[in-house]
């Protein structure tokens, strides 16, 4: 049985990156391992090329600096978290509003974060691409 370490340590963060609308973006290297993997729904389209694939926590940084520098966060929710060994599901919802264009996305959010040895190694984000792009546009 778990002790849900993984989850405290997501809860921390995702209450911070919801009070900080976006400031808290240390708090996510802090807990990320240097080899970190990131997929994102959108894989890097024209108008929301911070997407794209990474593979190392200093592109983690390069993709939440893409996120806070053109988009404003308006509230970051997360209903309930699902463990299943090393892996940790984050389901809620939030919604941004593109810096260029003034245009909103609200949408459902589902995380999915694995974890070794304390470290986050991966992590894969679910939520409305189409909504993505067209308030890029």
């Amino acid at each position: 049985m778990s002790d849900n370490s993984n989850v405290q340590t997501l809860k921390r963060c995702y209450d911070e990156w919801h009070e900080t609308r976006g400031g808290s973006v240390d708090a996510w290297l802090d807990i990320v391992a240097d080899d970190f993997n990131l997929r994102s729904m959108a894989e890097g389209r024209p108008g929301a090329e911070f997407t794209a694939p990474r593979e190392t926590k200093e592109q983690l940084a390069e993709y939440l600096s893409g996120l806070t520098g053109g988009w404003n966060m308006e509230y970051y929710r997360v209903d309930r978290y699902i463990e299943d060994g090393d892996m940790v599901v984050a389901l809620g919802s939030t919604a941004w509003t593109n810096k260029a264009t003034g245009k909103r996305v609200d949408t459902l959010k589902a995380d999915f974060w694995t974890f070794k040895d304390g470290k986050a190694t991966s992590f894969l984000e679910f939520y409305d691409s189409c909504a993505l792009l067209e308030a890029s546009a």
